[in-house]
């Protein structure tokens, strides 16, 4: 599956960097450039399934600009329960910093960034096993400098549309919306995420019952959401991404 593809399964040599998240990755110089991130070391010990199989992950591997390689292992209770790590510029300073979806035993997921020199900021755990979210994508969506990361709480139950803005190293929620989506049980892929058809940037979902994609806008303090034409498989979310008319 395109999920798997994006994983390799051979095993990293020994002199691999490898340390508990709740200590932190190995510190990195501070003109350390992420240009690349995956997660490694599949595990089955969080049986939820979500994204279509019981593999899940428990590092986050990341190469730096100068070839050397960082890892992230987390403890036995926490997995990464995500397809591919995302590499966004969170924090304005040139270079990337990295967004996943880490899942608890006791506490269900939670979108977290991490860059080389380990966590800088989460959102809490939902608060239950197998309770996860879907992740639309990150970008200055009401253009006041900060970013803002969106994702899906629960698409297959609360189905509700969350924004996160990073500012001082710490996510905020700023507004959430019910009705939407962008997940099916099963599914090895998320669907949407953001574009900006030259008027700002606009997150693309699906509404709750997968019958019309949807475009919401955040203008700092509400969502807004509105239908641009009805769901017709993966090919009018596409449509929509490219800015043509569905």
């Amino acid at each position: 599956m395109a999920r798997r593809l994006l994983m390799q399964t051979l095993r990293r040599s020994a002199r691999r960097a490898t340390l508990a998240a709740c200590l932190g990755l190995m510190a990195a110089p501070v003109t350390a450039e992420i240009t690349s991130a995956r997660y490694t070391d599949e595990t089955s010990r969080y049986a939820h399934g979500v994204l279509g199989d019981a593999i899940e992950y428990g590092t986050l591997e990341l190469t730096l600009k100068d070839g050397k390689r960082l890892a992230l292992t987390l403890p036995q209770d926490r997995v990464f329960e995500d397809i591919a790590p995302r590499l966004v510029d969170m924090d304005g300073g040139g270079a990337p910093e990295v967004i996943v979806v880490e899942s608890s035993q006791t506490g269900g997921a939670r979108l977290a960034i991490y860059d080389e020199t380990g966590l800088r900021a989460a959102t809490p755990h939902i608060g239950q096993r197998n309770r996860w979210l879907a992740p639309i994508g990150a970008a200055d969506l009401d253009g006041d400098g900060h970013i803002e990361v969106a994702y899906i709480d629960r698409p297959h139950l609360a189905k509700t549309l969350r924004v996160w803005r990073f500012q001082d190293n710490q996510l905020t929620q700023m507004a959430s919306q019910a009705g939407l989506t962008n997940h099916r049980i099963g599914e090895d892929f998320i669907s949407g995420g953001i574009r900006d058809c030259g008027d700002g940037p606009e997150m693309i979902t699906v509404n709750a019952n997968w019958s019309e994609v949807m475009a919401t806008r955040f203008d700092g303090k509400t969502l807004s959401p509105r239908a641009l034409g009805p769901f017709e498989g993966q090919t009018s979310l596409k449509r929509a991404l490219d800015c043509k008319p569905l």
